[in-house]
């Protein structure tokens, strides 16, 4: 039953590695991979004294971090809060209406920011209005990029993202609940002392695989809600590869640039998960 797992790793993902010392190359579609001159890091070197870097870089980590640092300790408070309901009914009606978003398209989803955003009729505008404030461009002013994508993504997926530690939470033995009430605990310190402990090792391992995505900003949705008046923040990695590298045909320089990428995702990986094992918590390997 693991073959075909198997096979689709190895088949989209081990076998298009071949394709990475393009990177290395000034690769020329008519001559192939093979034919290509060797040029060393050259395309690096460029990428690296390019006027983008350092904006490209500022931006990718910069959205990569807030996400993290808001996005990733909200499933966990929900998944808290929603294991403390007892009503079944209210149990699954907030988590019926937390999951749904998960399941909109990113189209969907930017449409939606566009419309509820809009400087003239949009609903946040309105509100903003009706409290005697002016209305805000938070679609094309620059400082407002990073927040409106976190935010909007932190309510798509944080229903999505709290059933793994739900999961979790369901796995820690009641015997523990019960000692901990007869020896006079409250419901907060029930939480703090029995269910946060259970649910740690399952915290680490998914703050490793965040951690070691940080530099991996989705590229649907930034390019979707990205314009020409709010590229000076919204312009990550993704996106640059996209436009050197499909637009411009430039694949050398861009499979450089998204190399570049993955090796410090890899970096992060290793250092983040060497941290954890180091302080004694649970780690990939």
């Amino acid at each position: 039953m693991i073959i075909p797992v198997i096979a689709y790793f190895v088949i989209f993902h081990y076998v298009p590695m071949y394709g990475i010392q393009i990177a290395f190359k000034d690769f020329i579609a008519s001559k192939g991979i093979t034919g290509s001159t060797w040029v060393g890091l050259k395309h690096f070197t460029r990428f690296f004294d390019s006027y983008f870097f350092w904006r490209l870089m500022k931006n990718t980590i910069g959205i990569g971090l807030y996400e993290l640092l808001l996005g990733f300790p909200i499933p966990i408070i929900l998944a808290l809060m929603i294991n403390e309901v007892r009503l079944k009914f209210f149990k699954k009606t907030v988590q019926t209406v937390t999951y749904a978003p998960h399941f909109l398209s990113t189209v969907v989803l930017v449409g939606m920011i566009i419309i509820f955003l809009s400087p003239d009729n949009g609903m946040i505008n309105q509100l903003i209005r009706a409290f005697g404030g002016n209305e805000i461009s938070f679609m094309t002013e620059p400082k407002w990029f990073k927040t409106v994508y976190v935010f909007s993504g932190i309510w798509q997926q944080m229903g999505w993202s709290s059933i793994i530690y739900l999961a979790a939470l369901a796995g820690i033995d009641p015997q523990l609940h019960e000692s901990a009430t007869v020896d006079g605990a409250n419901r907060l310190q029930r939480i703090w002392h029995v269910n946060i402990p259970g649910i740690l090792p399952t915290i680490i391992i998914l703050l490793i695989l965040n951690t070691g995505s940080i530099v991996s900003v989705g590229f649907e949705k930034v390019f979707l809600m990205q314009n020409d008046l709010n590229l000076e923040a919204s312009d990550v990695i993704s996106t640059y590869v996209y436009r050197s590298g499909i637009l411009g045909a430039q694949f050398s320089f861009a499979a450089a640039v998204g190399l570049f990428s993955t090796v410090i995702n890899f970096i992060l990986l290793i250092t983040v998960n060497s941290l954890a094992k180091r302080v004694g918590q649970s780690s990939l390997w």
